[in-house]
């Protein structure tokens, strides 16, 4: 049976609905699915382009790895990547001090990319892959014109948080 997840800007009022891709990324899948729901403070893509996420601490008894990987993500695609604390130091990241980055841990980026030509390209480390666990179903084209008024008006006080879909229907 499929399984869906909402993703909303709370703040915007503003949700959409993912298919869960337990077919070609189980693993991750059911990793985030068994600790949804995740929420925090969204930020907008730096390198990549159109994308907003969040960084939330680990969560699954054992990372996923690697699968259903991509690095040219496209509208509608959810990713999952992780970092440790060190890996988001750099200035160029521009996190606050106060974002937790002092000490080495893992953290996982959750993604969601909202429009065209996105390469995850980091100009500090190089290709950035990311696993694709769900795809945008539907308000895609809602949460495309929100993420644009992160871009252009800022993420402060922002929520991204992801739950899962009361209703299954898409």
């Amino acid at each position: 049976m499929a399984r869906y997840i909402n993703i909303t800007l709370e703040k915007r009022g503003v949700t959409c609905k993912a298919l869960l891709h337990d077919d070609v990324a189980p693993r991750t899948a059911k990793a985030v699915w068994d600790a949804l729901p995740l929420s925090g403070q969204v930020f907008h893509g730096k390198y990549a382009r159109n994308e907003i996420y969040n960084l939330v601490p680990a969560f699954a008894p054992a990372e996923p790895g690697a699968e259903n990987t991509t690095v040219t993500p496209i509208p509608g695609d959810v990713c999952y990547f992780t970092f440790t604390s060190n890996d988001l130091k750099t200035p160029s990241h521009g996190y606050e001090q106060d974002s937790e980055t002092d000490s080495v841990r893992t953290v996982v980026d959750l993604a969601v990319f909202y429009g065209r030509n996105n390469l995850l390209l980091n100009g500090d480390s190089g290709w950035v892959p990311g696993n694709v666990f769900a795809t945008i179903v539907e308000g895609l084209d809602e949460m495309a014109a929100a993420c644009q008024d992160i871009w252009m008006g800022g993420a402060r006080d922002e929520t991204l948080t992801y739950s899962r879909a009361v209703d299954t229907d898409a």
